[in-house]
């Protein structure tokens, strides 16, 4: 009997509080997207499983909720809104002016260790920008990400903003053979510095270039950083990613948030993934992201269609845990009036609280006759912030 009142592992229920929370910031961020010319596209909770493992996806297969259609196809539960939306642009909106602009509010599935901000259900809004490769398009990323936090209530965040091509260019200037790349990538990834001193190690490489590569996960900080990796770096291709990130964050200054911005060169998240600029939004106590994204111009070829793209994701359930944090109250439920009313009463009741709804007021009637004093209690117990009581 006991696991009938359970969820199931790695979901959970939102009561009526934190329901009203979620779509209070769901409605703020959908609205920012809105305001940004971004249209929203909802995509079905299932794809096929070949089109969710497109792209270099075969790593996340064991991550996915799987099943098979009457045709004995595999499908599989949506695991990110990236590659549905990229697919839904190659199918349905190949004929569509570009820039494309897209925005979605979803939840989506993977399965992993459940542990704080990592469940097996979860939550996300965010947007795509597809048709355009230049810091314009990255920036205005990056600004509605950070303004979604705003809207969402948090003020005490920081942006962490990244290029994969600088630490790739590093690696092609030292020649390094595929592998060794793939190794000395999945180590910055997972910051493991021992790991990343090791694979140097073992390269024989001339002092000073073992240096600089040992030197990629430490490479954070403000707009300086960005002089400071000029000097360690010699090939074009590392050179261009900081020109990148120097106009993407001049863009951001004009935008007004670049004190939000941080600079981490060992930022590159799924190196097979991105293309170019990469970033995360981190707020204090809260030990995941918030939201993150980049640039991603290869994704659109897999489906058919070369196309450059840029977006991020942002956490619901994390905002809301980073405002648990920051002790930041939601009022979604505050303002609510009780109206209660004498026996036979109740007409006037109804009239009265239609007459409040359609000014905008939030009005719970209380289905049976009560005393003044009985009605007062009652709103004290529905945390009603105004009582009206009909006599």
């Amino acid at each position: 009997m006991t696991e009938l009142l359970e969820t199931p592992y790695g979901t959970r229920d939102f009561l009526p509080k934190e329901t009203a929370a979620k779509r209070a910031i769901e409605r703020r961020v959908t609205e920012l997207f809105a305001s940004f010319g971004y249209e929203e596209v909802i995509t079905p909770t299932m794809e096929y499983l070949e089109t969710l493992t497109t792209s270099g996806g075969r790593a996340i297969e064991p991550h996915l909720f799987k099943m098979f259609d009457g045709n004995n196809r595999t499908l599989a539960l949506r695991h990110e809104m990236t590659t549905p939306i990229a697919r839904l642009a190659v199918s349905r909106l190949k004929d569509v002016a570009m820039p494309l602009k897209l925005s979605y509010n979803t939840n989506v599935f993977r399965f992993r260790t459940n542990q704080p901000g990592r469940q097996c259900e979860f939550y996300q809004a965010g947007v795509e920008l597809l048709g355009v490769s230049n810091a314009f398009a990255d920036a205005e990323i990056v600004a509605i990400a950070a303004q979604a936090l705003n809207v969402a209530g948090l003020v005490d965040f920081k942006i962490c903003l990244g290029q994969v091509e600088f630490a790739a260019g590093l690696m092609e200037q030292n020649n390094l053979p595929p592998a060794v790349q793939s190794q000395i990538k999945a180590a910055i990834e997972r910051h493991d510095i021992v790991a990343l001193e090791n694979l140097v190690d073992a390269l024989n490489l001339p002092t000073t270039s073992a240096a600089v590569l040992k030197k990629i996960p430490t490479l954070q900080g403000g707009r300086e950083l960005l002089t400071e990796a000029r000097s360690l770096v010699n090939n074009g291709r590392s050179q261009q990613a900081l020109d990148n990130l120097t106009g993407i964050y001049r863009l951001l200054e004009i935008y007004g948030v670049a004190e939000k911005i941080t600079f981490d060169l060992g930022l590159i998240r799924d190196f097979e993934y991105y293309t170019g600029m990469v970033f995360e939004a981190y707020a204090p106590g809260v030990g995941y992201t918030l939201a993150g994204g980049g640039r991603y111009d290869h994704m659109l070829k897999d489906f058919g269609a070369a196309c450059p793209a840029t977006g991020f994701a942002l956490g619901i359930e994390r905002v809301l845990d980073a405002r648990k944090f920051q002790n930041i109250d939601d009022n979604s439920l505050n303002g609510k009036i009780y109206l209660s009313c004498a026996a036979g009463r109740e007409d006037l009741a109804i009239r009265k609280a239609t007459e409040l709804r359609a000014t905008g007021a939030v009005v719970e009637v209380s289905l049976m006759p009560q005393t003044k004093s009985e009605a007062e209690n009652s709103c004290a117990a529905k945390n009603c912030s105004e009582l009206i009581y009909v006599e």
